[in-house]
């Protein structure tokens, strides 16, 4: 029974990640059928990523409120609704308020299903736990640009929606059977105001990070958005430093550890969230693979980061969490980089390797940083560390989107040809690729031991 808990719970892990490499893959020729660029459909990947970070952050509190084992199954259920609505969408428009009915119920999934993880594993176990927790998650990405690319070279690419149908039916017949009963927390109460100032802040700078490289929109108007995302963020600060208990409890952020891990991994992660957007669309406009050849190469990274589950815990107990965390994130980024440099004239065994090793690190680094969040704080606080954490990650990878969008925008800009060229792409991943070893500065004054407890390393006294 202990051993079928996290299968079930990694079918939402599943869903969610083979959904979002299946579009990606998919993303041009959604566009070319929708009368959109592939540019401009980024912003239904956008969107579903701030439906995310909105609402991540009530996760933990509903789960308490009224039940995880409840919460889980309603999650998956307005996914699979909102997968239905993306086959059904025939704009733009109503395609991108799909993905944003997706994300609502993908941001109570994840973070739930982790949060019952992590409070139902000793500390110790923590790393080996989470490892193995994401492996079947794994198989999502690994499946999914392959599925995605022969769908929408074969079939009709609304079929990639589809199949979510008896995945999710699947996922709440196993966790009605399977999961145990978690007692609902007495006296839960909801800081609505700081749902909103939250709310506001993410969607509008996000949204409009994207508007401001979107084709036939004004860029003041994403700057607009910006701004106005700006200064309610600024008032959710004030506001969370009054409440006894906010939505975000940004005071978790003085534990050093979750600081750091929050920080380092929400830099890193608006280099790595674009590389998903980026390198399909790179395959395939500038170098001429169809879906399905594009999906199978970016396929390798998974490979990489699947053969890093069993490496973790090793790792971490050898080096660290700091050298960990300090390596893999100068060195994730290094191999970003590096795939900027790729020609149609280089052999497609080296892409392979650095997809492969690039994969390793990334998923090393994610893991590690997954881990560290929890290491200092409290078991009571754990709900609201979880959905804190969730939240800046999906922020982050938002961000990234923008970012590559916004790099390509420009190229199309200077360029005259209305395409992206091959020097855009390469563009494009230098930058993410230096932006992503940012990261490792977040790492560099952590102590030694920090960690420790839960990576099992003993630090020799200085």
């Amino acid at each position: 029974m202990k051993r079928i808990v996290p299968i079930v719970l990694a079918v939402a892990l599943f869903m969610e990640n083979m959904d979002s490499t299946v579009i990606a893959t998919a993303l041009a020729t959604i566009a070319r059928d929708l009368g959109t660029s592939p540019i401009a459909l980024k912003l239904a990947l956008t969107s579903y990523y701030v439906a995310l970070a909105v609402f991540i952050p009530i996760s933990g509190r509903m789960a308490d409120r009224f039940g995880a084992k409840t919460i889980f199954r309603w999650a998956i259920a307005v996914f699979v609704l909102g997968s239905m609505a993306c086959a059904f969408a025939s704009t733009l428009e109503a395609f991108v308020a799909a993905r944003f009915l997706q994300g609502m119920g993908g941001a109570m999934m994840t973070p739930v299903g982790r949060l019952l993880l992590v409070r139902a594993v000793p500390r110790s176990d923590l790393v080996s736990a989470m490892a193995w927790f994401s492996i079947p998650a794994l198989v999502g990405p690994l499946v999914g640009p392959p599925i995605g690319g022969a769908i929408a070279t074969y079939a009709d690419w609304r079929w990639i929606f589809f199949i979510n149908l008896p995945i999710g039916i699947a996922g709440i017949l196993l966790a009605t059977r399977f999961l145990p009963f978690v007692e609902r927390v007495p006296g839960i109460t909801f800081d609505w105001k700081g749902f909103a100032l939250s709310g506001l802040a993410c969607a509008g700078i996000v949204f409009g990070l994207s508007v401001v490289s979107l084709p036939a929109l004004p860029p003041v108007l994403g700057v607009a958005m910006v701004v106005l995302g700006s200064v309610a963020a600024l008032f959710y600060v004030r506001h969370a430093s009054r409440k006894e208990r906010p939505v975000v409890e940004l005071r978790l952020l003085k534990i050093a550890t979750l600081r750091a891990a929050i920080v380092g991994g929400a830099v890193f992660r608006i280099g790595a969230g674009a590389v998903p957007f980026l390198f399909p669309l790179m395959l395939q406009l500038a170098f001429g693979y169809t879906p399905l050849e594009s999906g199978l190469v970016s396929a390798a990274s998974i490979g990489g980061a699947m053969a890093m589950k069993l490496l973790a815990k090793p790792i971490l107990k050898r080096f660290g969490f700091r050298t960990t965390l300090i390596g893999t994130g100068i060195v994730g980024g290094a191999f970003m980089v590096m795939i900027g440099f790729y020609e149609p004239q280089t052999p497609v065994a080296v892409l392979v390797v650095l997809l492969l090793v690039g994969g390793f690190f990334r998923s090393l680094f994610f893991t590690s940083i997954n881990v560290l969040a929890f290491a200092d704080v409290p078991e009571e606080k754990t709900g609201d560390a979880t959905s804190m954490l969730a939240a800046f990650q999906q922020i982050a990878i938002a961000t990234g989107v923008a970012v590559a969008g916004a790099i390509l925008e420009v190229g199309l800009l200077l360029g005259d040809t209305g395409v992206s060229s091959l020097a855009d792409f390469h563009a494009a991943f230098m930058i993410v690729g230096v932006i992503t070893m940012l990261a490792a500065l977040a790492f560099v004054h952590m102590p030694k031991e920090a960690g420790a407890a839960i990576s099992g390393r003993e630090v020799p006294a200085e």
